[in-house]
């Protein structure tokens, strides 16, 4: 028998890195807010790697941080190795990515959440939600039913999941918990369009049966870069990680037990993860490839469990270990948790609005692996701009949208809502058009300002962030006057740096153009120089270096944000405009673009769609 439980203005389902970011935005906000989870011990789980960030994942947490959320913090106080990624490319894809300690990442944020005002953090697996007027009933399966405003739904890999390993399968949530079994029938009721998706996991092996004398060893950077603004002394790395390789016999006996393989059988329905492939996918789909990378990874400081990343798998049990024992240093290992796929229904996200709102539902909306995406860095991400959206639109604030050209969380959103996934989306470099200007480096400068504005920036991060604006202005205008004269000991740098020489006086902000000279390669001749945050001067750098690919840069985006100016109506029919291609009708009813930009990036339409919208739409201005 039902009863009534009370009423929340937000309530999140699912406690996971979309859940957490959403949950905690919407109460920071001022909003009364309930987050639910299946299990409270899995709080902020990590049940794939043990990492946070990575190649463009890095630049989502700076940014979620730069917002005011939270991953950026709580990596930061549990990481164990630290490194950043691609630093012998340019400055647009360097990417950090922390090693970290997988329990104490999830302590801290249950405790975070717990701290929260106008938060409250409930054990529950919510089985039905529907509308009831303009709010919306939220039922536990203890048949608790709760109101909301706003309805966040973050399920992760819980909704429908099912666990995969050889040719048993079951019903099941990710690292054996259960799954959210009832919910999806009532998420079909609304006529939300839902799609199977499968991600996987590698084996967790024991530390001591690993002959690490074989591997060779990946140390941290030193000194540590962290990735939140308001980390001021983030400690030292306090974990080695090793990295081993496949080999032929590898290969053969994956290739002799394919068929073993769900993945191969045609037992698993859903569509994997295309850049984060399965060592059965690699080896098929990279035939001649003889040999694999793997990066044995700790999941803790109090475990002996490892991660080997790179190594995820469906395969029977016998056929896992038959395999790992063919990689040298792991001849005897031992597997404490066998590899596994899992498969989990997910939304279409064509239905969402830029906001992340339901089109269709007012009230709800979708975050994380729920709406297609892959990856803990995407979830909170999605979950930081659901929940600010659910507070604001309860206070009758306008919404709070992100486009690309302002970060690669508004790259991410925009990519999902317009152009849809048919696979697990990651985020990567090469998706952002702008790159080179939304850089790891400058996240705070970009969107620290709209925290401010939003509410998630206290006053101490606040004032923080205007004193680094100042120094940055100051040292720009300090190189630009600064005139370095030539000397015996300059010119050796120079020649030695394979640039040339200097005879008379030169400025510093010239020398700094030169692609071979760095700051730290001045530094000996800039006796003056200020003592200020080392990230002061990788943003000033940075910015004379590259400053005509910016400027460049810069001018495209001005174009963008024209072009998205031009606001199309919600109500239009785009089957009664003539000239459009019957595909373009197609795509664009369905996805219903807010503005041309939007439009524009549509698989499915073409410039000549465009010219016939913005001719269509001068005409309804006239």
């Amino acid at each position: 028998m039902n009863y009534d439980a009370g009423s929340y203005d937000v309530v999140v389902i699912g406690a996971g890195h979309a859940g957490i970011e959403a949950s905690l935005a919407s109460a920071r906000l001022g909003c009364s807010t309930a987050v639910f989870t299946i299990n409270m011990d899995a709080v902020g789980n990590c049940p794939c790697n043990p990492s946070i960030g990575g190649t463009a994942k890095g630049h989502l947490v700076r940014e979620i941080d730069a917002l005011g959320g939270e991953m950026g913090r709580t990596a930061d106080k549990s990481f164990l190795q630290s490194r950043m990624l691609n630093r012998g490319k340019g400055p647009a894809v360097h990417s950090l990515r922390a090693q970290i300690d997988r329990r104490e990442y999830s302590k801290i944020m249950k405790h975070t959440l717990e701290l929260t005002d106008n938060l409250h953090l409930r054990q529950a697996e919510i089985t039905e939600i529907y509308p009831e007027g303009h709010v919306w009933k939220v039922v536990t399966r203890m048949h608790a039913v709760f109101t909301a405003k706003a309805v966040i739904l973050a399920t992760g890999t819980f909704l429908g999941g099912r666990i995969y390993v050889g040719d048993v399968n079951y019903e099941s949530g990710p690292d054996g918990m259960f799954p959210a079994a009832f919910l999806g029938k009532s998420l079909e009721k609304l006529g939300l369009s839902l799609r199977r998706f499968k991600t996987g996991t590698p084996a967790r092996v024991l530390r001591s049966s690993i002959d690490f004398s074989k591997l060779e060893e990946q140390h941290g950077d030193d000194p540590v870069v962290p990735f939140s603004y308001d980390t001021e002394d983030p400690g030292e790395n306090r974990a080695i990680c090793h990295i081993a390789w496949t080999n032929r016999e590898t290969k053969r006996i994956i290739l002799e037990n394919i068929h073993r393989s769900p993945l191969y059988s045609g037992d698993i329905e859903g569509v994997g993860p295309r850049y984060c492939p399965s060592i059965e996918d690699k080896i098929v789909r990279f035939s001649a490839k003889e040999r694999h990378q793997i990066f044995v990874e700790p999941c803790g400081l109090d475990t002996e469990e490892l991660y080997l990343q790179g190594m995820s798998s469906s395969l029977p049990e016998d056929v896992q270990l038959a395999f790992y024992h063919t990689i040298e240093g792991m001849e005897h290992m031992q597997i404490m948790r066998s590899a596994y796929a899992i498969e989990y229904d997910c939304v279409d996200p064509l239905q969402l609005e830029a906001t992340l709102e339901f089109r269709e539902h007012p009230g709800l909306y979708g975050a994380g692996q729920f709406n297609g995406s892959s990856g803990y860095e995407e979830a909170a991400a999605q979950g930081l701009v659901a929940g600010i959206n659910a507070a604001r639109k309860i206070k009758g604030e306008a919404p709070f949208i992100l486009d690309r050209a302002s970060s690669y969380i508004g790259t991410l959103i925009d990519d999902l809502i317009t152009k849809g996934c048919t696979d697990p989306y990651r985020m990567m470099t090469s998706r952002s058009e702008y790159r080179l200007v939304l850089r790891q480096d400058n996240a705070d400068e970009r969107l620290t300002p709209l925290g401010r504005e939003i509410g998630l920036i206290p006053d101490r991060r606040w004032e923080r962030f205007c004193q680094k604006q100042e120094q940055k202005q100051a040292e720009r205008k300090r190189v630009e006057k600064l005139v370095i004269s030539p000397s015996e000991a300059l010119n050796a740098m120079l020649l030695e740096k394979g640039t040339s020489p200097i005879s008379t006086g030169v400025r510093m902000i010239d020398l700094l153009r030169r692609p071979q000279l760095s700051y730290r390669d001045l530094a000996p001749f800039d006796p003056e120089r200020p003592d200020v945050p080392d990230q002061v001067l990788e943003n000033v750098e940075i910015e004379i270096k590259y400053e005509g690919y910016i400027k460049r840069q810069k001018s495209d985006i001005a174009q963008l944000r024209r072009l998205e100016q031009k606001l199309l109506p919600k109500n239009i029919d785009y089957t009664t405009l003539t000239g459009l291609r019957t595909e373009a009708q197609e795509k664009l009813q369905a996805v219903r673009p807010a503005n041309i930009g939007q439009a524009s990036r549509i698989s499915g339409v073409s410039p000549a769609d465009i010219s016939v919208l913005l001719i269509w739409l001068s005409k309804m201005e006239s």
